[in-house]
């Protein structure tokens, strides 16, 4: 009888354990679900974003880049320039160029096509009747023309890199949008002081 009593009472000890076990994991692994559900979405949504601004940055910045490129080799074709605007073209093209290449290499890395087009107007960028009107000035007044313009284009990479560094993710691609900040408004600066001497 002493025997029946303890077994009873170790059963109903057990049920209470178990039935106990299977109610609280339950009920942290519900909440558990929930908060995972309606933060799942707002961080994948993020890391999309962020990636893709990266990669509109890297592929825009191109375009924006070889236009700046084919802007100096107008410029450097030319005969009677002002030699300090000439010399400001050539580092142009040295800075540049490299850069370009190096987002072609990301743009690879992260799937993408480092030949598909970036954007054609805005941010900056000639008209077509803009570069038309540097191709056909001569020597003083290409070399003054050709200040307003970058002076233009320059400004609208400092925005493309600004807007990188609030958007972007990628480490690598922030830095490049630094050091285009920082460069690029120091030739912003020097190319209005080239202007005022002349």
């Amino acid at each position: 009888m002493r025997i029946r009593t303890l077994t009873v009472g170790a059963l109903a000890v057990v049920t209470a354990l178990t039935l106990a076990g299977c109610t609280n994991p339950g009920e942290e692994m519900e909440g558990m679900d929930h908060g995972s559900a309606s933060a799942a979405p707002d961080a994948s949504a993020k890391a999309i974003a962020t990636a893709q601004a990266d990669i509109d940055f890297a592929m825009n910045m191109i375009a924006h880049h070889q236009q700046a490129v084919e802007m100096s080799d107008v410029l450097l074709a030319k005969e009677g320039t002002i030699a300090q605007v000439a010399e400001l073209a050539e580092r142009i093209k040295a800075a540049q160029q490299p850069e370009i290449e190096t987002m072609r290499e990301w743009l690879s890395a992260w799937g993408q096509d480092p030949e598909m087009e970036g954007m054609h107007h805005g941010d900056g960028m000639m008209s077509a009747d803009d570069m038309a009107a540097l191709q056909e000035a001569d020597g003083p007044a290409a070399s003054r023309l050709f200040l307003e313009q970058m002076i233009v284009h320059h400004e609208g990479a400092v925005e493309m890199a600004e807007q990188q560094l609030s958007a972007g993710k990628d480490a690598d691609a922030l830095e490049l949008a630094q050091r285009m900040i920082d460069d690029q408004t120091a030739e912003i600066d020097e190319m209005r002081s080239m202007l005022d001497a002349l």
